[in-house]
């Protein structure tokens, strides 16, 4: 017997609220993730650039309180250390669909 779902998410967040079983981030943890995958314009998702876009975006008056937020997403596999900076886990590459067989 086989089953395929497909989920659709509109969002980069929606998207990833899908993998946070496997995750186990924070409402506020999946929040900034997404801003960072939204709103970096650089191979580094964590520039000092993308952090103060995203500090703005999110309300913290100072950016580097994200280094505690990139620390934790670093330790959790949802971002990774490259030779450019960090990057989103393979895991998390964005698709607009997500299909998942099952199969017993």
């Amino acid at each position: 017997m086989s089953r395929k779902i497909q989920i659709k998410a509109e969002t980069t967040f929606k998207y990833l609220q899908i993998f946070n079983g496997i995750l186990e981030l924070t409402d506020k943890e999946l929040l900034i993730l997404s801003k960072f995958i939204d709103l970096s314009d650089t191979v580094n998702l964590c520039s000092s650039l993308s952090k103060k876009k995203v500090a703005k975006e999110i309300g913290i008056n100072d950016p580097h309180t994200l280094n505690n937020y990139v620390k934790r997403l670093k330790d959790k596999g949802a971002i990774v250390k490259s030779k450019n900076g960090y990057i989103v886990s393979q895991l998390l590459k964005k698709d607009k669909t997500i299909v998942i067989e099952i199969t017993t």
